[in-house]
């Protein structure tokens, strides 16, 4: 009896209501946890053609002033467009300090302003689906508690959500008991750097993936540019997500990818995430 009474009460279950509400409304509830705290978030993915993103706030945001070219050196990248010279397979532990790292996101910048006009004429003709988060100004809006969430949401407040066709819907249905993530949208970013100052063999393969991942989506959205290019295409923590990806997978490419994860140094990985949790730490909008 009490082994089913947990299973019902597990957090990761959803009635058929919520699962309901979440597919009519194409939206989902995230848990991010960060350094600061543990968070809730909504996050929706639509075509780039349907989706304004709101002005970063202007004062003092050395990000959000490149953040074009930033992107269009993201998108030159996936179209594989631009061959990258990668000079990084040998590197040195104490090539990436946090100075380091931040020199070479200002080098990507420089580099890649110069090619901004022909990228964003290229950029025009390409539809693709984005993330966009329930924030605004550059800022996403996390809620430790639920009811504080779907309390914000019923405000009518502005936010970079409120463009969606499926908003007004998602307003007058959402109540408290449907902000329950699902494992694939939980994330533990607070856990990434610890883990990574391990070595290749303690790293946690899910949840330095999954970091990636919402990492990604919310620099993305947030015009985080230094974020958004550290995690591109090409870039050793790029390849460390491959390397990961192919060591899960198994059979000879696993063997060969955990090979290659030895090679990583772990010092340079930790420093690298740890900026990049800190500029992501900086962009949260805490509510409650």
């Amino acid at each position: 009896m009490a082994a089913a009474a947990t299973d019902e009460d597990a957090p990761s279950s959803r009635s058929t209501r919520t699962e309901k509400l979440w597919a009519d409304v194409r939206v989902d509830p995230v848990e991010i946890a960060l350094p600061g705290g543990v968070g809730y978030t909504l996050r929706a993915y639509r075509s780039s053609t349907e989706i304004t993103r709101s002005e970063p706030a202007a004062a003092g945001d050395e990000d959000s002033d490149d953040f074009d070219a930033a992107s269009a050196a993201v998108a030159r990248r996936r179209q594989g467009t631009r061959a990258r010279d990668d000079e990084d397979e040998d590197l040195d532990d104490d090539e990436f300090d946090e100075d380091d790292l931040d020199d070479e996101f200002d080098d990507e910048l420089d580099e890649d302003e110069e090619f901004e006009d022909d990228d964003e004429d290229e950029d025009e003709e390409v539809e693709q689906e984005v993330p966009v988060f329930l924030g605004r100004g550059g800022k996403v809006f996390l809620f430790h508690n639920p009811d504080k969430l779907v309390e914000f949401v019923k405000s009518g407040a502005p936010n970079d959500l409120d463009q969606l066709d499926t908003w007004p819907t998602l307003v007058k249905r959402i109540t408290s008991e449907d902000i329950v993530p699902l494992e694939e949208d939980t994330y533990e970013l607070d856990l990434v750097v610890e883990n990574l100052r391990g070595g290749s063999d303690a790293w946690d393969a899910p949840l330095i993936l999954k970091a990636g991942e919402v990492a990604r989506d919310l620099s993305f959205a947030l015009r985080i540019d230094s974020v958004l290019i550290a995690l591109s295409a090409g870039t050793p923590l790029d390849e460390l997500d491959e390397a990961l990806r192919a060591a899960e997978a198994g059979g000879l490419g696993g063997m060969l990818a955990r090979r290659k994860l030895k090679k990583i140094p772990a010092q340079q990985s930790s420093l690298a995430w740890r900026t990049i949790i800190g500029k992501i730490s900086a962009a949260a909008d805490w509510r409650d």
